[in-house]
């Protein structure tokens, strides 16, 4: 049986920097992970495809585990 993840578990992502003067897809993810203003606070679950998107703009944010 493959392993199932820990349905709880979520992660906390806070928008401290502006993605102005980045490139586009980096704006673009900073949109798709639901960040419109700095200091915005969202809920993700921990998920593989979350974890490349937040490397890809990890200079950008505050992970909370």
């Amino acid at each position: 049986m493959p392993k199932k993840e820990s349905a709880g578990r979520t992660i906390r992502v806070t928008l401290v920097r502006s993605p102005i003067g980045y490139t586009k897809d980096q704006k673009a993810t900073v949109l798709a992970l639901g960040l419109r203003r700095l200091h915005q606070t969202v809920e993700h679950q921990d998920t593989p495809a979350l974890r490349g998107m937040l490397s890809k703009v990890i200079h950008l944010l505050k992970i909370e585990e």
